[in-house]
């Protein structure tokens, strides 16, 4: 499989997730429906499929808009709150985009109805992959908008800490720096986390470098 990060609004990020067999594509999240429409005409691709991981309009805004500019997906999403929804999904539902095996994993709290999207390719040695919105960032984790602090613990530690250990999160915003900065607050002496920070503050700065000579700043 092959994902394409595209930034959107000042800290989402939209996944453009390629069967690389059948040049078929699912978009996550596509808050911005042209920049989505480009990336397709840049790899080629048929896109076919919408994976929502939850209703919030930063997240799920560009459903109906993006349905217009390509009419015949099917947006998928675990709340009847998500626009343009077509299929709702529940806990381990599955199907696939291209010969890869979507599987849906229900976590709630940040959202009653947030699902995580976990995808894997039959007898492939390349690892899996899990989109996981605003349920789990890296070093921190949602908000709890709709839920309690045990649902998020089952959603982290029971149905995306199960996960095989080899497999590759995308989650749906750049939070990296702010939450290190709070975990070291937390445990001023962890030295994990100062390595970590500075690693996210090398990897930022590296990309603001490539984003100018894009002319994208």
């Amino acid at each position: 499989m092959k994902v394409e990060l595209l930034p959107a609004l000042t800290d989402n990020y939209m996944y453009l997730l390629i069967d690389e067999d059948t040049k078929e594509a699912a978009i996550v999240d596509p808050v911005e429906p042209q920049k989505v429409v480009d990336a397709v005409k840049k790899h080629g691709v048929k896109l076919k499929t919408v994976l929502t991981t939850h209703h919030h309009w930063d997240h799920a805004g560009g459903n109906e808009k993006l349905v217009k500019l390509m009419p015949g997906l099917t947006v998928y999403g675990g709340d009847d709150r998500v626009g343009a929804l077509t299929q709702k999904v529940t806990h381990y539902n599955t199907f696939k985009v291209g010969s890869l095996n979507v599987k849906c994993l229900s976590t709630p709290c940040h959202t009653r109805g947030h699902i995580c999207y976990f995808v894997t390719k039959e007898n492939s040695t390349e690892p899996p992959a899990v989109f996981t919105g605003d349920t789990l960032f890296v070093a921190g984790c949602g908000k709890f908008f709709e839920g309690t602090a045990d649902e998020m613990y089952k959603a982290l530690i029971d149905v995306l800490g199960r996960l095989p250990p080899e497999t590759r999160v995308y989650c749906g915003h750049e939070y990296t720096i702010n939450n290190l900065k709070f975990a070291r607050h937390v445990e001023p002496n962890n030295e994990a986390i100062q390595k970590k920070l500075t690693w996210a503050k090398v990897i930022n700065s590296s990309l603001a470098c490539v984003h100018f000579r894009e002319g994208r700043l």
